[in-house]
């Protein structure tokens, strides 16, 4: 099966023993509504199987897939393999928590045809786990890594944050923290690491401590180290920074699944919260664990919003994520895609940006250096 730009599917696992401190994802802790949960997913596939018969990623996102254990985790799985015709090559990732993992849990992943695993380390410092309100250790992650190794699994992503409040007004102990997890990280040779900073999320408890605390994120200079320093030093040790906040060992390692909201590539999402795109509107999910399940028991989709998009919409939003990848913008593939000639209309924008090192351009195609990255979103809106 050609697996040339067909959607992609996520499905949102709405759970989590606790909540962490800087998180503002829809998530639940009573696992009794689990059963709930997977038989109103079930649903929710069969009302959709024909707008999206054929998918060539699955991403199983949250929330804690892995909370559901071996036993649940296949429930879904078998029922995504019913309910859709996945490609022969498809990706086929699920986000693990270190402090969730068990043996069987890789072994039934493995055996039902996943073959990519995120794993939420977030960092490598006990204190800065403590301080974001992770439930794992430094020690659990490490263990983690080898168990997903040991199992077989040779796609492993890590995930972890940096620009934490520097602990007692020092910002240089905070950054050399962060150096020290990404070398730890490092010396696992993961094929893929999204490093994110930390940005406070309106009502979580992360942004009610530091509104009342004389702690603070660091500002932009300091950012922009931040963000420049880990890029030099993943790109040093081989590995590609081919979007703002995620890096491959190689181009077969990029994330397929999450090239697809970059792009414009339609997909679908299932479960409370969850976003969907068919190329030209966009709808979510309640969320709202009741609503959604009652939407389903009525036999509805449950949809809680939607927008179309213009032309003129998707040709800014193309522009924007466009910018935050190393690839940049295809201005012919653009022109053609959404009837406007950026090197026409934007040329001498584009020479400025070049000028100023933020860009490189060629004539056909103009993509964003290490420093055009850091200031993505300006080089969108100087040029929108």
């Amino acid at each position: 099966m050609n697996s040339e730009n067909l959607p992609g599917l996520y499905l949102h696992i709405p759970f989590c023993r606790g909540k962490c401190a800087y998180c503002g994802f829809y998530s639940r802790t009573d696992l009794s509504l689990i059963p709930d949960f997977l038989k109103s997913l079930r649903a929710e596939m069969t009302l959709y199987r024909e707008a999206f018969s054929r998918i060539d990623t699955v991403y199983l996102g949250g929330g804690t897939p892995s909370i559901l254990g071996a036993s649940h985790l296949e429930v879904i799985l078998d029922a995504v393999r019913r309910q859709f015709v996945i490609a022969d090559d498809a990706e086929i990732t699920v986000e693990l928590n270190p402090g969730d993992l068990t043996a069987r849990a890789l072994r039934t992943l493995r055996a039902l045809g996943v073959n990519r695993l995120t794993l939420g380390c977030q960092s490598f410092d006990d204190a800065v786990l403590a301080f974001l309100g992770r439930r794992h250790s430094a020690g659990q992650c490490r263990d983690a890594i080898l168990a997903v190794r040991a199992a077989g699994f040779d796609d492993l992503g890590l995930d972890l944050i940096y620009g934490l409040p520097a602990p007692g007004g020092d910002p240089g102990t905070a950054f050399r923290g962060w150096l020290a997890s990404l070398q730890t990280a490092l010396s696992f040779q993961p094929e893929h690491l999204s490093c994110y900073q930390l940005t406070l999320e309106a009502d979580t408890p992360l942004a009610a401590t530091l509104a009342l605390s004389p702690l603070s994120l660091p500002d932009d200079d300091l950012s922009a180290r931040y963000f420049l320093t880990t890029s030099e030093r993943l790109e040093a040790a081989g590995y590609r920074h081919y979007e703002v906040s995620n890096f491959a060992c190689d181009d077969d390692h990029r994330a397929r699944h999450n090239r697809k909201y970059w792009d414009h590539t339609p997909y679908l999402g299932l479960g409370p919260s969850a976003h969907s795109f068919d190329g030209t509107r966009r709808w979510w999910n309640p969320r709202d664990f009741d609503a959604w399940v009652g939407a389903l028991r009525d036999g509805m989709r449950p949809i809680a919003g939607e927008e179309i998009l213009t032309l003129d919409q998707l040709r800014l939003e193309a522009l924007f994520l466009g910018l935050r990848t190393r690839e940049g913008i295809d201005m012919e593939a653009y022109r053609k895609r959404y009837g406007f000639d950026l090197c026409a209309e934007r040329g001498d924008k584009i020479a400025q940006l070049a000028a100023a090192g933020l860009v490189r351009a060629d004539g056909y195609r103009f993509s964003p250096t290490r420093r055009g990255l850091v200031c993505a979103d300006f080089l969108a809106r100087f040029l929108s």
